[in-house]
């Protein structure tokens, strides 16, 4: 059995930010296991620019972000094992992984973090009527055709669901030649960032249908229409309502599930909102010594925060190996009215330092009061023009407020008549 310090679970940005942190932060034995050729991630085939905004203060296309994260990892000889895959995690850290080198083999870890990413949501989840012929594509998949393949998927696209992905393929294929005729979203409000609906569809005239769905995929070899409807309050299609778009491909953006089989298979507790691991603010998991961060624990729209996030987790791994296990004291973190989810669920008060919290909005809000309380009584509040659920928003706690509160911390939204029709 090998053994390492740390071992990180996918190279992503999120494997690779956390362990460049576990790395200058005091642990040198630090791997990476990827499943792909080369670390990077999804943002290999993210061609588009608009990454680092934050991080860099500079517009990078999605190879270039990775890269940089590469090049450091590299500059700290950081074990990479790639085309290598995990098939079990067990709670005591032992990672059972296979490749065509060492065939399997196992790796027992004094901590593991967990950067395995998101899938995309399939057109089997969504129980859509129709035969099933070719031209139906996640965006993810099409993305990869288009950015790394060099093969267009179709002439004729409609677009069901609003994700970034998504929005940006409208935008790719629209420039490779394509036609996009209909994006179409079941919710009332766009899960995409804002300035990726103004840029992907308004710049190019493509238009977003929202309250409607794919009621039904016509086409034998290949698809060739798709019928469209208008839901009401129980996202039921309204009869009379159907619209029919002659086209040859169908993608379909409609969400990313973290992948944490391997989570479930280590008895990690897993948020019903996120699907992602239960933790606190240091990323650690109900397993000591067993950290999780990026699209894995919950779905980010920026990489930025991914970055940020993973760094957490790297730097509080290195803690855990140099120091070891610490007694915790942990208080809860809800979501009230208003609010998707909140993360970290748990603050740990023997923690030093300010918490950093970062949730989403369940409906699109104007002019509202975003507000933290403890025991029924508000303890911090702020006011917020434009609050968007495809946004995410982040608050900080303080290092005072979190040491003089027992209760459980409550975010929410005061002000409901401040939604946006």
């Amino acid at each position: 059995m090998i053994k390492h310090d740390i071992v990180i679970i996918g190279g992503g940005p999120a494997g690779l930010a956390a362990a460049i942190s576990a790395f200058d932060n005091g642990v040198k034995d630090v791997v990476i296991i990827e499943r792909e050729t080369r670390a990077g991630g999804i943002l290999k085939q993210c061609i588009h620019n608009g990454f680092g905004l934050s991080r860099f203060k500079e517009s990078l296309t999605g190879p270039e972000y990775a890269n940089r994260f590469i090049c450091e990892a590299e500059k700290r000889k950081i074990k990479i094992y790639t085309d290598t895959t995990v098939i079990s995690l067990t709670k005591d850290k032992i990672i059972t992984a296979i490749n065509s080198e060492n065939g399997i083999f196992e790796i027992k870890a004094n901590a593991v973090i967990l950067a395995m990413g998101c899938r995309e949501r399939s057109r089997g989840a969504l129980n859509i009527a129709g035969t099933r012929p070719a031209g139906i594509f996640s965006a993810g998949c099409a993305q990869k055709l288009v950015n790394i393949k060099g093969l267009l998927p179709g002439k004729k696209v409609v677009i069901l669901g609003s994700g970034d992905i998504g929005l940006i393929m409208a935008r790719r294929l629209t420039l490779e030649g394509a036609e996009v005729l209909a994006v179409c979203e079941i919710m009332p409000y766009s899960s995409g960032l804002k300035r990726n609906i103004l840029q992907c569809l308004d710049d190019y005239k493509i238009p977003l249908y929202l309250n409607h769905t794919i009621t039904r995929i016509d086409g034998t070899e290949r698809v060739t229409g798709v019928e469209i409807s208008r839901v009401d309050e129980n996202k039921k299609p309204i009869k009379g309502t159907e619209m029919y778009f002659d086209c040859d491909t169908v993608l379909f953006s409609v969400g990313l599930i973290p992948e944490n089989e391997l989570s479930k298979e280590a008895g990690i507790g897993l948020s019903p909102k996120t699907r992602g691991a239960i933790v606190s603010q240091n990323r650690e998991t109900c397993i000591d010594g067993v950290f999780a961060c990026g699209n894995v624990l919950h779905v980010h729209d920026l990489v930025d925060f991914v970055s940020e996030e993973s760094e957490i987790a790297g730097f509080y791994a290195a803690n855990y190996v140099l120091y070891g296990a610490k007694e915790k004291r942990l208080i809860e973190v809800v979501p009230g009215k208003g609010i998707s989810y909140v993360l970290p669920q748990k603050i740990d008060k023997n923690l030093s330092g300010n918490v950093k919290l970062y949730f989403r909005v369940n409906n699109s809000y104007r002019e509202c009061v975003l507000k933290i309380m403890v025991d029924g009584e508000t303890v911090l509040s702020r006011k917020k023009k434009v609050m968007l659920p495809g946004e995410m928003e982040t608050l900080i706690l303080s290092e005072q407020l979190i040491s003089d509160t027992d209760g459980a911390v409550k975010i929410e939204i005061e002000n409901d008549s401040g939604v946006i029709k």
